[in-house]
């Protein structure tokens, strides 16, 4: 019987098993070629060179100089070729349908004005230095109380008490009897006596004008605000200098900021300070930082600063949370959004976009934040290119590819080592205005910049006298907190 004798589906099952044989046949045909020992070569293996060290992906910093299972995790170790060495700090490829797959998103490192600002939570208390003590001036006893309470509201002058002093009116006697007398140095004395009884000013007054004994006095509150303590009741007896209420004013209040103690070195008495309420939103508070309390909370590792405001209206209550902004100085820094930052504790990292979809994690130190903004010292250049969105991922697959960040100590420079050391290099002047010049400039091997086109400070606009837009320069800069400052300039050709 012959195979075109078969039934179609017999036919379609003979051919399939020789297939199966003929395969076998030579995949063993080539593994005995191989030798024992030797992996088999196939399309994802071939041409990668020579296997340098197996590795685990979840600890690649551990190597192993042969196959097999990882003592870490229930997997089989990975190569890692020769050609792939170089990866280490070059980084990862991903094409661009995969980096819009991830959301990568990027953003250049800039250098531009930067806020120093520190944003703080903070709630409103009474100002303390505004507190008024009402006392008992006499041994009495209180004849009638005002409708008051702990926590209402009184304008200056309120009644508090009405207090009955029995000792006044013998004194009170013997005053009326000396005016008889017409004797100013006699009415003087008495009516001093009386001043030294407690008795008030205008309560001698009015006793002096109507000839009649008053030993009943009216306590008020000297100033306006909001009763704390009320110690004063109805047929109660009181004696001299005892506190019947206190009274706080509300014409200014005190707002208590809480600012981490990393920041505590930015705050200085006097201080700008704005502050947001949500009971007022989209209203600003502006004050100054009035104080800076003189211990940290141990709990919360937060400094305590003290803000006076204005409470025009007696709108800002006491108990009211503030979102405060305490404004700095405004300087020239470098910076990256701060949503580009990956902090994992020890150190921070970002993904560096080296081009042509390669990214490398570079380490950076990190300075001040202003809103959405992180300050860099170190590590980055201005005119990087940093990923903005989707660096997790990234980070992740350069993490289980065994890349390695760059440390700090072999990034580029963020700025020259001296700012008197002078960079040369040539260029053509696009635009030339006062001061300002804008050239289109060749590299600057010795602090990292590439060409580009950028402007430059004039140290004195007569240095640039008789140049044009067009002309090839060439020219020497120093690096300055504020940027470049061009010190030398000449035309391409001319003698030194």
């Amino acid at each position: 019987m012959t195979l075109l004798n078969l039934s179609p589906r017999l036919r379609l099952g003979v051919s399939a098993a020789l297939i199966a044989l003929v395969a076998g046949a030579a995949g063993f045909g080539l593994a005995k070629l191989q030798g024992p020992g030797k992996s088999p070569v196939t399309p994802a293996t071939a041409g990668k060179g020579k296997v340098l060290y197996w590795y685990d992906p979840m600890k690649p910093d551990q190597h192993f100089d042969k196959p097999g299972k990882s003592p870490f995790m229930d997997m089989q170790l990975v190569p890692r070729y020769a050609d792939e060495a170089g990866n280490a700090l070059a980084g990862i490829t991903i094409d661009p349908t995969q980096q819009q797959n991830l959301g990568v998103r990027l953003a250049t490192v800039e250098r531009g004005e930067f806020a120093d600002s520190v944003a703080a939570a903070g709630s409103l208390d009474f100002n303390q230095r505004n507190v008024a003590i009402v006392q008992a001036r006499a041994n009495g006893f209180v004849q009638r109380v005002y409708a008051r309470a702990p926590g209402d509201i009184v304008a200056a002058g309120a009644p508090i008490a009405d207090i009955l002093v029995p000792s006044w009116g013998g004194a009170q006697s013997e005053y009326l009897a000396v005016r008889q007398t017409h004797d100013p140095a006699l009415e003087a004395a008495a009516r001093q006596r009386l001043v030294l009884l407690g008795m008030p000013t205008g309560l001698i007054d009015s006793v002096g004008r109507s000839g009649h004994i008053s030993n009943v006095v009216t306590i008020t509150t000297p100033v306006g605000g909001a009763i704390q303590t009320l110690d004063v009741r109805q047929g109660m007896t009181v004696s001299q200098g005892q506190t019947l209420a206190q009274v706080t004013g509300l014409s200014t209040v005190w707002l208590t900021a809480s600012v981490p103690e990393v920041q505590a070195g930015r705050i200085r008495l006097n201080q700008a300070v704005t502050a947001e309420l949500a009971a007022f939103p989209g209203e600003t508070f502006s004050g100054s930082v009035a104080a800076i309390l003189p211990t940290a909370q141990a709990d919360s590792r937060t400094l305590n600063v003290r803000v006076e405001l204005p409470n025009t209206g007696g709108r800002l209550r006491p108990g009211m949370f503030a979102t405060v902004h305490l404004s700095g100085d405004t300087g020239q820094a470098l910076f990256v959004p701060s949503e580009s930052l990956i902090r994992t504790g020890k150190r921070t990292l970002v993904m560096l976009a080296a081009g042509k979809g390669r990214f490398t994690p570079v380490e950076v130190q990190t300075g001040r934040e202003s809103g959405d903004r992180t300050e860099i010292l170190a590590g980055l250049n201005e005119g990087d290119t940093v990923v903005a969105s989707g660096q997790f991922l990234i980070d992740s697959e350069a993490s289980l590819a065994g890349i390695n960040a760059r440390p700090l100590t072999s990034a580029p420079p963020a700025a020259p080592a001296s700012p008197q050391t002078l960079y040369r290099t040539d260029g053509v002047i696009e635009q030339l205005k006062g001061e300002s010049i804008t050239l289109s400039h060749g590299p600057v091997p010795a602090i990292g910049w590439p060409a580009m086109t950028m402007t430059f400070k004039l140290s004195s606009a007569t240095l640039a006298k008789g140049m044009k837009t067009g002309d090839h320069v060439t020219f020497g800069f120093v690096q300055k907190p504020d940027g470049p400052v061009i010190e030398q300039i000449r035309p391409m050709g001319a003698v030194r």
